[in-house]
């Protein structure tokens, strides 16, 4: 009888023990799958992602119903920001002889209209130094007309040899005053940026030959190279986006009032490739040179379902959205996506007229999805 009574009471207490562990169990998966008190973030049933909506609205995140819209046929090509020829200008030697390059002139570097960026001296070369080759002719023809002055005075000399070596005389005057005193000088003839330096120090350079090039970026080209495969696509052409390497996003050219240069044609295609270019007027924030990614508009095409890009977040290889299912609750969409004009894609399956999606802050849903713990933000 004793030991069964103990039997009985060692059950008991085991029972008790089951059921603390259960309890506790129970306790920490309510834990590790409810509200966190801190950011608003928990898991729901069947597949629901929960984000506070105060705590959403504080991170940024905004939902837009979706609504079908024209959209543009786009073609993405590479291409390049160019200086127009009419916007660049020579910096050219006056004279013959060797270069000395100004420390300005380097290229990237902005100048002035005026701004003196090198200097050619032929002093110490055969055949001697321009300046002093006419400073030794102007005494010669003085010295020939202050002879000749008091004979054609006294008559004794015609007035035409009078004439001619008064001609000399101002001939060479004019070469001293139009070398100067210290070797000619090559300045910049507008103000803007140095595109282009084409000598070296110390090189011998010819009168007239170009030193440098200056490009005053005030109005740039943006040219699309299309593949030549794409050639019916070049003359639906009407406008284009693009995005450099130092910008976030995809601009449009009419920002710079760009507009189509003449009429885009294969005669002009090279190693495999359609030139199409847009006139851009710089507003000092462009920079000539530049290589980027070029949206082209084509055709328009009505009732298209586009989001921005930032809209659509990639895991594995495929493309989601988030869906508002009610307040509170999102809902992890998968999306196929069609053309892009670099700030907007085109959504051709997963979804539908009037679903709300996240347009901004995308990112904090998905940390949301994968975690309790969403991180401090502040609203934009």
């Amino acid at each position: 009888m004793r030991i069964n009574g103990l039997i009985v009471i060692l059950g008991a207490l085991a029972a008790v023990s089951l059921a603390g562990c259960h309890r506790e169990a129970n306790e920490l998966a309510h834990h590790h799958h409810g509200e966190s008190e801190e950011t608003g973030a928990h898991k729901g049933h069947d597949g629901e992602i929960m984000l506070d909506a105060h705590r959403a609205e504080t991170l940024g995140v905004v939902v837009t119903e979706v609504q079908p819209s024209d959209f543009s046929t786009v073609l993405e090509v590479s291409g390049e920001l160019t200086g127009n020829p009419s916007d660049r200008s020579a910096v050219t030697a006056r004279s013959a002889g060797i270069v000395h390059l100004f420390p300005a002139l380097v290229q990237g570097a902005v100048v002035g209209a005026g701004q003196a960026l090198a200097s050619v001296s032929a002093k110490g070369m055969a055949g001697g130094d321009a300046n002093e080759a006419a400073r030794i002719a102007l005494e010669a023809a003085k010295r020939e007309l202050d002879r000749l002055t008091p004979l054609a005075e006294e008559g004794i000399v015609s007035r035409r040899d009078f004439n001619a070596a008064r001609q000399r005389y101002d001939e060479a005057r004019a070469a001293v005053a139009g070398n100067g005193s210290a070797g000619s000088s090559a300045s910049s003839p507008k103000s803007g940026t140095v595109m282009e330096v084409l000598v070296s120090e110390g090189q011998f350079v010819e009168a007239g030959q170009p030193i440098a090039y200056i490009s005053g970026n005030s109005s740039l080209s943006l040219r699309a190279d299309v593949p030549e495969r794409h050639v019916r696509f070049v003359p639906t052409v009407t406008g284009a986006s693009f995005r450099t390497a130092y910008a976030d996003e995809a601009e449009d050219v009419s920002k710079y009032n760009g507009v189509l240069s003449g009429r885009p044609s294969v005669a002009g295609a090279t190693g495999g490739y359609i030139p199409v270019y847009f006139k851009l007027v710089n507003d000092g924030s462009l920079v000539g040179g530049t290589f980027c990614t070029v949206y082209l508009r084509g055709g328009v095409r009505p009732d298209v379902i586009t989001l921005p890009v930032d809209a659509v977040t990639e895991q594995q290889g495929q493309n989601f959205v988030y869906i508002l299912e009610h307040e509170g609750a999102y809902r992890k969409q998968p999306v196929t996506l069609g053309e892009s004009d670099g700030s907007k894609v085109e959504i051709v399956s997963g979804l539908k007229s009037g679903e709300k999606v996240v347009t901004q802050g995308a990112t904090f849903v998905r940390l949301a999805e994968t975690s309790d713990v969403v991180p401090e933000g502040h609203k934009h």
